[in-house]
C-alpha cells in the first residue's frame, strides 16, 4: 500500500489554487526530497499530506485515509515539522515536550530520551522555548516529532538555523526512521545534505510535482542536476 497517493489533487487557499493537479505517490521507508523554488508549493503540500488542508477536486489518500473524510484520523500518525515551530513560547522546553507526549499517550520518560537524541542539553530543558535561539528551538520541534515516532515525517527545512552539528543529528534522525520503516518527505534546498539522504526527488513548481527521471545513483533527477558523482 502506498503511504501517499495523490491523483490529481488540487488545494485551494482562498481562490488561488496553491496546488493545481498534482500527482504524486511514496511507498514506506523511502525518503523523497521537495525540491524547487520558494512559493512552489512545497510546503503547501507538506501541510496537505499532514491533513491540515482539504482537497478541493482530485483524490488524496494518505496512510490509508481519505483526505476528503478522514483528515483527523492522518494527524494522529504523522509528524510535521514546518517553519513554525508549533511550540509555546511560554512554557520551557521540558513542558512542551510533556504536553506533547500527554496528548500523543506517550510515556513522558521517554521525553529525556528525544531531547537526548537531538541534542538538547540539560541546562536548556528547564529554559522557557521563548528565551531559546532558533537552532534550540528547531531542536526541541524536532525532538518533538522524534518523540511521536510517526509513520510519515513531514520536514519542511529541517535543517535551516542549524549548526553543523545538529544538521548531523537531523541526517542521522531521518535515517534511522526510514531505516524503521517510516516514510519521509522534506523540502529543502540544502541540496548537497538532502541529496545524500533522499532515495529520490521530485521538483514541486508552480503548484505541481513534475514526472519523475532517473537521475545519477537511482536518485530523480526531474530538473537534471548533476548526480552526487558528478558533483
Amino acid at each position: 500500500m502506498s503511504i501517499v497517493a495523490l491523483r490529481d489533487a488540487v488545494v485551494l487557499l482562498g481562490r488561488f489554487p496553491a496546488l493545481s493537479g498534482v500527482d504524486l505517490e511514496v511507498d514506506a521507508a523511502e525518503i523523497v526530497l521537495l525540491q524547487g523554488p520558494n512559493g512552489a508549493g512545497k510546503s503547501t503540500l507538506l501541510r496537505f499530506c499532514a491533513g491540515l488542508l482539504r482537497p478541493h477536486s482530485g483524490s488524496a489518500v494518505v496512510l490509508g485515509h481519505d483526505l476528503r473524510e478522514s483528515r483527523p484520523a492522518v494527524r494522529r500518525s504523522v509528524g510535521l515539522l514546518g517553519h513554525d515551530t508549533a511550540l509555546y513560547d511560554d512554557l520551557t522546553v521540558t513542558e512542551n515536550l510533556q504536553f506533547l507526549a500527554r496528548a500523543s499517550r506517550i510515556e513522558p520518560e521517554e521525553v529525556g530520551s528525544a531531547l537526548d537524541r537531538l541534542g538538547v542539553s540539560a541546562r536548556l530543558r528547564d529554559v522557557v522555548v521563548g528565551r531559546l535561539s532558533a537552532g534550540q528551538r528547531r531542536r526541541v520541534a524536532l525532538a518533538g516529532v522524534a518523540l511521536r515516532r510517526p509513520e510519515l515525517w513531514l520536514l519542511d527545512e529541517p535543517h535551516a538555523g542549524l549548526d553543523q552539528g545538529g544538521r548531523d543529528l537531523v541526517d542521522g534522525l531521518v535515517a534511522e526512521a526510514a531505516a524503521d520503516g517510516a516514510t519521509v518527505l522534506v523540502a529543502s534546498h540544502d541540496l548537497d545534505r538532502a541529496l545524500d539522504l533522499a532515495t529520490r526527488r521530485v521538483s514541486v513548481v508552480g503548484g505541481t510535482v513534475t514526472p519523475d527521471a532517473v537521475g545519477g545513483a537511482g536518485i530523480v533527477d526531474p530538473l537534471g542536476l548533476s548526480s552526487r558523482q558528478e558533483r
